[in-house]
């Protein structure tokens, strides 16, 4: 029946207030007016139509006040509708600094989702009511389009760069998800369902994911992938011979090789993992693998998420095992890890390459001073 149809898709995010006011007066302006210029047309072509009575003695030609009426109006009434929508659009551009992140990545034809502490979905989001959540996300091949319709938000997905969009969620439910963009042949099945939980049941779901066994966080993942693809091997604490440091590097300025410089964040990183030799860091060569066909998109947020974690001005987590045993270095007692041992074992290569080839250091800012902090120690 005509009255169990829905006007307009369920209200469930905190936009949907906002862009349905907009989108309803903008509805209702367009109707009005054209409803006035429609009964002015008819009116004024039945009064005035070829054989009519109408008195036509002294036409006029110009009116002052009418044509600054219908000028003013439309003038005040089309800035009022520009304010309006402005707002929404910032609002909907700068998300609350403790939004909750989620990684989405688009491929033909499905939705893979990755939460921070490593829970997956494939065309499923489950999200917490009253709680700010912004997406990152990135295509694996061609331009998709994420839109929730009950949340009025959508945002291009494209491949090679990372676009983002948040919301918070106002109403538990499920709601229908959607690519709105056309992505090839099997476009219309490339949709999925977003599932808005209470906020205790939410973290109850996303502590197991379903699991048993809760899942590695993102974090986890992330530095789990850079040990095996032996990133640690070349970028330690502190800039070394053959590689910068990667701590304390998210956010911060880089200088290039050509001169200029470059702020890292999740577009230069991304690149920097991928293609290392399209913007190389001052005083470095092209030395680094190319790892682009060799870990996929999934993996990137891994990475990116550890690397972001060493960079916080914190330094590494405590809990990350990556965390030097001081104990053990210092040789104060203590249990060594694993990774403190490898860490004494590069030193001691690094110091063994230093004496035994000298002439390295000469024209790189970062090998001079490691040179010189180990000859200070001797």
């Amino acid at each position: 029946m005509l009255t169990n149809t829905p006007f307009s898709p369920p209200s469930a995010s905190n936009f949907a207030a906002e862009y349905d006011f907009v989108f309803f007066l903008l509805l209702g302006l367009t109707i009005f007016f054209s409803v006035v210029v429609g009964i002015a047309v008819i009116f004024f072509t039945v009064r005035y139509r070829q054989g009519s009575k109408a008195d036509r003695s002294r036409p006029i030609y110009e009116d002052l006040r009418l044509e600054t009426t219908w000028s003013v109006i439309p003038l005040l009434l089309g800035l009022v509708m520009f304010f309006l929508g402005a707002k929404v659009f910032v609002d909907m551009k700068v998300p609350p600094k403790d939004a909750q992140e989620i990684f989405i990545i688009g491929k033909q034809w499905m939705w893979h989702v990755q939460h921070s502490n490593g829970v997956r979905e494939n065309n499923t989001l489950h999200v917490p009511v009253g709680k700010p959540v912004k997406l990152t996300m990135i295509s694996q091949d061609v331009i998709h389009a994420f839109y929730i319709p009950a949340f009025r938000v959508q945002m291009h997905v494209v491949p090679g760069r990372y676009t983002s969009m948040w919301f918070t969620p106002t109403k538990a439910g499920k709601y229908h998800l959607f690519c709105s963009m056309y992505c090839g042949t099997q476009h219309s099945e490339m949709g999925g369902t977003v599932v808005a939980m209470e906020p205790k049941a939410w973290a109850n779901w996303i502590a197991n994911g379903g699991e048993s066994v809760p899942p590695m966080t993102l974090e986890q993942a992330g530095q789990k992938l850079y040990n095996n693809i032996s990133c640690n091997n070349c970028h330690g604490a502190d800039d070394n011979l053959r590689a910068p440091s990667l701590y304390g590097i998210w956010g911060k300025q880089r200088k290039l090789s050509n001169g200029t410089s470059v702020v890292a964040d999740e577009t230069y990183i991304r690149e920097s993992i991928l293609r290392p030799h399209n913007r190389l860091s001052s005083g470095y060569g092209p030395t680094m693998p190319i790892y682009e066909g060799k870990i996929t998109e999934q993996d990137i947020p891994k990475l990116l998420t550890y690397i972001k974690a060493i960079g916080t001005p914190g330094g590494v987590p405590a809990s990350s095992p990556t965390s030097l045993d001081a104990a053990a270095l210092n040789g104060t007692g203590g249990t060594m890890t694993p990774f403190a041992s490898n860490a004494i074992q590069y030193q001691e290569n690094l110091k063994k390459r230093l004496d035994a080839t000298p002439t390295t250091r000469r024209g790189n800012p970062a090998v001079n001073a490691i040179a010189a902090q180990e000859e200070g120690r001797q």
